[in-house]
C-alpha cells in the first residue's frame, strides 16, 4: 500500500494506491492537472512548484517530486517509461 501526498502547504493526502506503478500514475495525473490549471489560469499558481511524495504504509517517503508547470508547451509526463516498468516495444 502506498499513499500519495501533496506536500505543498498545507500538506494533504491525495490518494492511496496498491502498487508503485499506480502511485506513479496518480502523481503524473496530479501534475497534468496542475499544468492544465496553470494554462487556464485557474486557482493560485505556485512559483515554487508543487511538491508530491509517495509514502509507504509506515509513512516513510519513498519518492519526492517538485513539479513546476511550463505553460509555454504541452504537458509532458513526469514519469519516464523505466519507472512505469514497461519494456521497449511492449
Amino acid at each position: 500500500m502506498f499513499e500519495i501526498w501533496e506536500t505543498s502547504e498545507p500538506a494533504r493526502l491525495i490518494s492511496d494506491a496498491g502498487s508503485l506503478k499506480v502511485a506513479l500514475e496518480k502523481v503524473d495525473t496530479m501534475c497534468r492537472l496542475r499544468h492544465d490549471q496553470a494554462v487556464a489560469q485557474v486557482g493560485e499558481r505556485s512559483d515554487e512548484g508543487y511538491h508530491f511524495e509517495i509514502r509507504d504504509r509506515d509513512g516513510r517517503a519513498l519518492a519526492r517530486l517538485t513539479y513546476v508547470p511550463d505553460t509555454s508547451r504541452a504537458y509532458q509526463s513526469v514519469v519516464v517509461e523505466e519507472l512505469r516498468g514497461e519494456e521497449a516495444g511492449g
